[in-house]
């Protein structure tokens, strides 16, 4: 018997018993299915966390001061504390001192209420400088964003997020209108991109509601407070990817030397890139999709005993039938082939079907939930791989246990 006939007649068997046949094929197109989803799910999320990270800007490193210590002995958390100045940044901007940073933005935040009219909206107030749009990587609409001379002369300028300008002029252009932010007019020189929110749906932060102001008009005119020099954190941009461990290291030994500190571990500020904070969340991301991974690898594992389990009573069954071809000359060899071949037809398609509906399903469910599905064609054809392997895997002892039986034996059974 050629390989043609074998597989025609492996594909006949598997035909002839539907329903046994079908739920066996519906164990295997579960478990496809789910790993494919899974592992979809996984590289979406991986995905969008990354897409996330970038849009706050490209070779950022993020400085932020370190913590407080109240009389009661309470520790707050990093950022409590106003170790950095205004002057941090102005150093850490020479290219003496740090030539391997392209660009620093300090800025200090406060949430305010904003009136246009009779509209009020409560935003973020960032107050910063003219580096601020490209260390974020942001562009405008339409406008311009906050100049050098804005700064130096403390102008009663802002520049809004789509979000922000959106709720308070609805429609209306925003350019040259006057926004109050605590009793100060300032006028809207520029509306800023839309980029989207970031973060979970817990802690949502959307980076089109915010207004942008000089950093000098912030600390003088809005915010006040005892120390106006402080700055809540400073964004640095390094020139280039392959210099961002450079620009770590020379912000870090320029504000240890600023503040005396002589060693690393008494820094009152910590620096934070954007690369750490992307390994951290891919990491988590791994991690789950490997645990998820395994629980659907499980669903895997059952489909393939079904396989065996319906080899071994097809063997069974089909006894007479063995030993009849055994009887006209075909070899051990032959009835192993034939069985494994049902084995992988059987694997092929669950495989084919599971690999479909997990498409199917990666195209449906993002319409119910939050997070995207990403499916890879190699991740669909190695799930088609897997399955045929599991077919065959599972088939070899039904397989052999059919090629092993003696003739004799056969044709006499009942």
């Amino acid at each position: 018997m050629n390989i043609i006939e074998t597989f025609r007649t492996g594909l006949e068997a598997v035909i002839t018993h539907r329903l046994r046949s079908s739920l066996t094929v519906l164990g295997i197109m579960i478990g496809i299915t789910a790993v494919i989803l899974t592992v979809g799910l996984g590289e979406g999320a991986q995905q969008q966390v990354g897409s996330e990270i970038s849009s706050l800007g490209s070779n950022l490193l993020t400085i932020s001061p370190g913590s407080t210590t109240s009389s009661a002995g309470v520790r707050g958390g990093f950022g409590s504390a106003s170790t950095l100045t205004v002057g941090d940044a102005t150093a850490l901007a020479s290219k003496t001192v740090a030539p391997d940073i392209g660009a620093v933005a300090p800025t200090t935040s406060e949430s305010e209420s904003l009136v246009a009219g009779t509209t009020n909206w409560t935003s973020t107030v960032v107050g910063t400088n003219s580096s601020w749009l490209s260390v974020r990587g942001r562009t405008m609409t339409e406008g311009r964003f906050i100049a050098g001379h804005d700064v130096s002369t403390r102008a009663d300028v802002v520049v809004l997020g789509s979000t922000t300008a959106e709720e308070l002029f609805a429609g209306r252009d925003a350019l040259g209108q006057t926004v109050t932010v605590a009793g100060v007019p300032l006028t809207v020189i520029g509306v800023l991109n839309t980029v989207g929110s970031s973060g979970s749906s817990s802690t949502t932060s959307d980076q089109d509601d915010q207004a942008i102001v000089p950093i000098t008009t912030a600390s003088t005119q809005l915010f006040g407070g005892s120390d106006r020099n402080s700055v809540s954190d400073i964004l640095v941009q390094a020139t280039s990817s392959a210099t961002l461990s450079a620009a770590y290291q020379e912000a870090d030994s320029e504000l240890l030397n600023l503040h005396s500190i002589t060693t690393a571990s008494a820094a009152d500020f910590t620096i934070e890139s954007q690369q750490q904070v992307l390994s951290t969340a891919t990491s988590v991301d791994k991690t789950l999709t490997v645990l998820l991974g395994g629980v659907a690898g499980i669903s895997l594992l059952v489909g393939g005993i079904g396989v065996m389990n319906i080899m071994l009573v097809s063997v069974t069954e089909r006894i007479r039938e063995i030993g009849l071809r055994k009887a006209l000359g075909a070899t051990p060899r032959v009835i192993r082939r034939q069985f494994l071949v049902e084995a992988s037809v059987l694997g092929l398609v669950g495989g084919v079907l599971g690999a479909g509906l997990g498409i199917l399903g990666a195209w449906i469910l993002p319409h119910f939930i939050s997070d995207p599905i990403t499916i890879s064609l190699a991740a669909t054809i190695g799930a088609i791989v897997v399955a045929m392997a599991i077919g065959v895997g599972f088939g070899v002892y039904p397989a052999g246990r059919a090629a092993r039986l003696a003739p004799i034996d056969a044709l006499r059974s009942e």
